[in-house]
Parts: C-alpha cells; sequence; structure tokens
C-alpha cells in the first residue's frame, strides 16, 4: 500500500499533535486557575479564624467602621483590629459579651499567647499599585463604594474588581461617588433615603467639591504606579 506521507511527516505530524495537545494543557490549566476568585478576587471569600459577622457588628449593631479600622482615616493603609479591640467588648473583665462563647477561643488564644490573630486578607490591589485609604475618605469615599455594602455581609466577600479600568471610571467620572464627609461611614446612606438631601444639595455638594475643594482625580500613571 503507497503510503500518503513519508515517516518524517508522520513524525513531525505527531510532534505538532503533542505540542497542541501540551500547550492546550497549559492554556486551560492556565485559564482555570486565573479566573478562579483566589486569583481576580472577585467573590473572594475566605473562612476566618473567628466567623465575624459584618452584619452584626457594623449593620445590626451600627458600630462605627472606625472602631476597628481605626487607622482609615489617617494612613493609608487599613489596619484590621488587634485583640485588645476585640477584648473591649468581648473580654471577661471589659464587656463579658460573649466572653465564654466557644467561637471565641480563637480570641481567647490570642491574649493568652500573645499571638495576634491570623485574620485572612479579603480586598487586595496589586503590589504595583499605590492607593491612599485616608485620602479617599477624606473626600468622601465610603467604604461601600470599594467593598460593597459590608454592612449587610455575614462573611466579607471581595465585591468589586479593583482593576485599574474600575478605579479610573471612578476617577473620571467621581462625583456620582462621593457623599458628604458626615455620611461616609454611614454605610446605609443614599441621596434617595436623605430627605434632606435633594437633587439641588447634591448638585452643591458636586459644585462644592470640584471649584472649592477642587478635587480632580489624577488619571496619570505616576498617580498609582510610583
Amino acid at each position: 500500500m503507497t503510503r500518503l506521507f513519508s515517516r518524517r511527516a508522520d513524525h513531525r505530524f505527531k510532534a505538532v499533535g503533542i505540542t497542541l495537545a501540551v500547550v492546550g494543557l497549559f492554556v486551560v490549566t492556565g485559564v482555570t486557575y486565573y479566573a478562579t476568585p483566589a486569583y481576580t478576587r472577585v467573590g473572594y471569600e475566605p473562612t476566618q479564624p473567628i466567623a465575624f459577622s459584618h452584619k452584626l457588628h457594623a449593620g445590626d449593631l451600627a458600630i462605627s467602621c472606625t472602631h476597628c479600622h481605626t487607622n482609615v482615616e489617617s494612613s493609608p493603609h487599613a489596619n484590621v483590629p488587634d485583640t485588645q479591640t476585640c477584648l473591649s467588648c468581648h473580654g471577661a473583665s471589659w464587656g463579658n459579651i460573649k466572653s465564654a462563647a466557644a467561637s471565641l477561643e480563637p480570641l481567647r488564644e490570642a491574649e493568652r499567647t500573645g499571638k495576634p490573630l491570623d485574620w485572612v486578607r479579603v480586598h487586595k490591589v496589586p503590589d504595583y499599585a499605590y492607593f491612599n485609604h485616608a485620602v479617599h475618605v477624606a473626600r468622601g469615599v465610603s467604604c461601600v463604594e470599594c467593598h460593597g455594602p459590608v454592612n449587610e455581609m455575614e462573611i466579607v466577600r471581595h465585591e468589586e474588581p479593583l482593576s485599574m479600568a474600575w478605579c479610573l471610571d471612578c476617577h473620571r467620572e467621581p462625583w456620582e461617588k462621593l457623599r458628604p464627609a458626615d455620611k461616609v461611614f454611614d454605610l446605609d446612606w443614599s441621596p434617595e433615603s436623605d430627605p434632606h438631601f435633594d437633587a439641588k444639595a447634591q448638585a452643591e455638594l458636586r459644585r462644592f467639591l470640584k471649584e472649592d475643594v477642587g478635587i480632580k482625580p489624577p488619571q496619570d500613571c505616576s498617580a498609582c504606579h510610583r
């Protein structure tokens, strides 16, 4: 029987087939990994050492964000609460609020050993991008704009992509995202829910921020990549 292809051609076809299979495997593996919440972080909802409910604390009890995240108004970085902050409510010698609850054993262990709780970081911008919490808070950017309605979350999840395009969309047209400074930590506030904040008040706030405060969010590369 006459061969349709030479032996050399057969070997080349096999090599091409194997190469395509390997490349395909790498592509599938890469897409599978890089499309997961652990990488894109959207929807990322890790288990924490203590099942802390933001819905209970920030929502039902209306505890201010700054009670636990004490540096958000003055620091580029938002800190997580240390052991003593938690003990100010849950310590046996302090407030005795569920101080003996089994779920708080990691907190008691942290108090005994002096080793801080190993909270799992949820929100993260890339290492090559610079973000200053204090600057945004001072300009009227509420927590919910970047973190979502955390006061409604039993488990905090990564709500927004925090990508360059997402940030630039806000920097180009920030006025719909900004609110009065005294409403930044009122996570339930919205212009529609405030009877004193009508369209006229919103227009005046926009004018004040643009002209008097001079808010002009940077859009050049050096603003975030330093």
